[in-house]
C-alpha cells in the first residue's frame, strides 16, 4: 500500500523559511512534486522532480523554492525561503509510481504565512 507522510509546516513570518519532508513508501516512484491549495483557490503546482533529479517549478516559486530528492529514503524536499503571506495553504506531496503510473498524494501539510 502507498503511503506519502508529509511533515515540516507551520506557521512563519514573512520572509522566513520552512523545509517540507515528504517519506514515500509501498513502491518505486518517477515523478515526486508538491502542489499546495490555498483557501477558496484550486491546487496549484509548486515543484516536481523526476527520479534522475530534474527539477521543475512553477514560475512564481522560481528563485526562492528548491526541491530535492533521497531515492534511498523515497523521500522529496520542498525548501522555502523568502515565505510570503501568499504561500499561505495546504502543501500536498504527489508521487507518480513508476511501473504501475498510478498517482498518489499525501494528506497535506499547513503552512502558514503571517504579515
Amino acid at each position: 500500500q502507498v503511503q506519502l507522510v508529509e511533515s515540516g509546516g507551520g506557521l512563519v513570518q514573512s520572509g522566513g523559511s520552512l523545509r517540507l519532508s515528504c517519506a514515500a513508501s509501498g513502491s518505486i516512484f518517477s515523478i515526486m512534486g508538491w502542489y499546495r491549495q490555498a483557501p477558496g483557490k484550486q491546487r496549484e503546482l509548486v515543484a516536481t522532480i523526476t527520479s534522475a533529479g530534474s527539477p521543475t517549478y512553477a514560475n512564481s516559486m522560481k528563485g526562492r523554492f528548491t526541491i530535492s530528492r533521497d531515492n534511498a529514503k523515497n523521500t522529496v524536499y520542498l525548501q522555502m525561503n523568502n515565505l510570503k503571506p501568499e504561500d499561505t495553504a495546504v502543501y500536498h506531496c504527489n508521487a507518480i509510481g513508476r511501473f504501475s503510473g498510478g498517482n498518489y498524494w499525501g494528506q497535506g501539510t499547513q503552512v502558514t504565512v503571517s504579515s
